[in-house]
């Protein structure tokens, strides 16, 4: 059958880019105002114990460890549209539940655990999404463009959060706003798990590219991708990339406390997000114009090393309070422009490479490996009161370089090779 392309797959990126985001908008809804979050739940759990505000983002990470391969198995299974409709029940559910209980930290940490299971039946389709509703060339900017709808959520919530959170100490009202935030978090909720259930599709009525749709079982392509070189080295730059993404995006209000900073104002992880915004708009589209994964994960990959290493030093490079807390907003915003790049093609390239398993399966072994990294480094980081932040920034600096170290071996995608001949 001759491919064809159909407008609505536009309407089913736009449904996937809004679930996406909400879930990430949940992920983070107290990260950026972790110490008002203390003072409004206080005396509900110990400040120094494993359970606390950061466990709200730590949660994610470790239920996803276990929920990732179910998750990817019934997409590849049972389809797209099994995986988004589970995955867009659970978000709406708990995502209300969390509104309703807003006071009770207990309840806000199960409406959490709800949600977390409900993330990767969100976030492992995005490349099944975009091999079964986009051409070759357009992939990338579909994997963009559900990337970009997570980074939206997560500046959502680490800048529009702080704006309805009383979040400076200095004035009235301190730690006060939250049920009014996550009511609002838990309507827009409920209604993008409604477009979800009313609008996703499982696939067009004919194939949107000329290559056949064959794809192996679940258990096959895992088994093949694990003997996969380049295969093996992916999963070793998301290990490190996305482990630091997610660290320092679980703990802004811990790292800008670190710079100095006593306002919650969440702009080290906004500026973060924003350039992965201009990122993720750019830098795929770019890399299925000029048909190169290879390059444009080097670049990011590179881009990435000064980034980290700014935020880690800048109390080292600059003086003063203001110049540190400048030097990180800038470090942060060329973090955030490259290594959030670097996913949307990264996803695609894994798929490519290991064709013929499945893309979802791909996709999740990076998110799990990334989980794992993320989940210590939080860990790691928030123990004793944030007592090893530093530490832990000056091992990203040296993770950094390894990972451009291992971009550089990497061989170009078989398939974007064979597109342009």
């Amino acid at each position: 059958m001759a491919p064809r392309v159909y407008p609505y797959r536009f309407v089913i990126l736009g449904v996937f880019m809004l679930i996406s985001m909400v879930i990430q908008i949940q992920w983070l809804a107290h990260a950026a105002v972790a110490r008002p979050a203390e003072v409004f739940y206080s005396g509900q759990f110990n400040p120094q114990s494993f359970f606390n505000i950061d466990f709200l983002a730590m949660v994610y990470m470790l239920v996803y460890l276990i929920v990732s391969f179910p998750a990817s198995y019934i997409i590849d299974t049972y389809g797209i549209k099994a995986g988004l409709w589970t995955g867009a029940i659970l978000t709406g559910v708990f995502g209300l539940l969390k509104a309703v209980m807003a006071s009770s930290f207990l309840w806000v940490v199960i409406a959490q655990i709800g949600l977390a299971i409900a993330q990767p039946f969100i976030l492992n389709a995005i490349t099944a999404v975009s091999v079964r509703w986009f051409p070759l060339k357009g992939r990338g900017m579909a994997a963009g463009m559900s990337a970009l709808a997570q980074y939206l959520g997560i500046i959502i919530a680490m800048l529009i959060t702080p704006m309805i959170i009383g979040s400076d100490p200095a004035l009235p009202g301190y730690g006060e706003g939250f049920e009014r935030m996550l009511l609002i978090y838990g309507l827009i909720s409920v209604g993008a798990a409604v477009l979800v259930l009313v609008f996703i599709r499982e696939h067009p009525p004919t194939p949107p590219s000329g290559e056949e749709y064959v794809r192996q079982s679940f258990g096959t392509g895992i088994r093949g991708m694990l003997k996969n070189r380049d295969m093996l080295l992916t999963i070793l730059l998301f290990f490190i990339g996305l482990g630091i993404f997610n660290a320092v995006s679980s703990l802004t209000d811990a790292i800008a406390e670190h710079t100095g900073v006593q306002d919650s104002d969440g702009l080290i992880g906004g500026l973060m997000l924003i350039g992965g915004i201009l990122g993720a708009l750019i830098l795929p589209t770019l890399s299925d114009k000029f048909r190169k994964r290879k390059l444009f994960l080097v670049i990011c990959l590179a881009g990435m090393v000064p980034g980290i290493f700014g935020m880690a030093f800048a109390h080292k490079i600059a003086g003063d309070p203001a110049s540190i807390y400048t030097l990180n907003l800038i470090s942060s915003f060329i973090l955030g422009f490259f290594v959030m790049s670097a996913g949307p093609i990264g996803f695609q390239y894994a798929a490519e490479i290991s064709y013929p398993a499945p893309e979802s399966a791909s996709q999740s072994i990076l998110l799990w490996v990334g989980q794992v990294t993320g989940l210590v480094f939080v860990a790691g980081m928030s123990i004793r009161d944030n007592q090893y932040l530093g530490d832990f920034m000056t091992i990203f600096a040296g993770l950094s370089v390894i990972a451009l170290i291992g971009v550089l071996m990497l061989r170009e995608s078989k398939m974007i090779i064979e597109n342009n001949s």
